[in-house]
């Protein structure tokens, strides 16, 4: 089923005269792993911003299940339709790996209600992720970085949004730990009907994808042209 439409979106920075995404057109289902692939510059993260709701395209419109996003509330559609992974995790440092994402819960007004039961489904998400209880009672400055991303993904998943948005979510881990991360965000398509989209400028990620999209110069093209084009040295004009 289709989870997300991008029509003829364009979009550049308040006073700026240069157009960052061009034209841009896409659909996106429940139940796929996407990858968009692009080097720095290209769009990926104006992109993305524009999906997540943090920011609004200057022409073109953005659906989410059949519903024009600039006719809802943005607040409302981040809390509770779309859960997004950063690469630098952006953790409570000082908290527990629990209280991340009963926090989380709690900004959400997550359908899970009172402290024992949001605790609960928490230690539940966690567990999911590989993350057990000793390890969610610890502060997030005593996990590795692997296990503060599986955190991170659990937040994500805390306010049960069908749309996961995730931004180089393995840039900072190493191979072993960036397989493992891969294989959960591949679950969370291919098991629990999540619409997961991938940016990243690595080729390895690319490997789990239903779909490859890549992004050159503000342009989105199949991955097959973009690979073409990234052999040739060409300029996407």
């Amino acid at each position: 089923m289709k989870c997300l439409e991008l029509a003829n979106v364009s979009y550049r920075y308040e006073g700026g005269n240069e157009t960052v995404l061009k034209k841009v057109g896409a659909s996106f289902e429940s139940g796929k792993v996407y990858t968009i692939i692009g080097q720095s510059g290209a769009g990926k993260s104006t992109l993305l911003s524009l999906i997540s709701g943090l920011d609004t395209c200057k022409d073109g419109d953005i659906y989410h299940n059949g519903t024009n996003l600039r006719g809802i509330d943005r607040d409302e559609y981040r809390s509770k339709s779309v859960g997004v992974i950063f690469q630098s995790y952006n953790l409570l440092l000082n908290s527990t790996a629990l209280y991340n994402i009963t926090l989380s819960m709690n900004i959400s007004e997550s359908a899970v209600k009172g402290r024992g039961a949001k605790k609960s489904h928490a230690y539940t998400l966690l567990g999911k992720m590989g993350i057990d209880r000793e390890t969610a009672d610890r502060k997030i400055l005593k996990l590795s970085g692997g296990e503060q991303q599986r955190v991170g993904i659990a937040r994500a998943l805390s306010h049960d949004p069908d749309v996961i948005i995730a931004d180089e979510p393995t840039g900072n881990l190493d191979i072993e730990t960036e397989q493992a991360v891969l294989g959960i965000l591949s679950r969370l398509a291919h098991e629990e009907n999540k619409c997961v989209i991938i940016v990243t400028h690595s080729e390895e990620v690319t490997t789990i994808a239903d779909e490859v999209i890549g992004i050159r110069a503000g342009r989105l093209l199949s991955g097959k042209e973009y690979h073409a084009q990234a052999k040739e040295g060409a300029e996407y004009e």
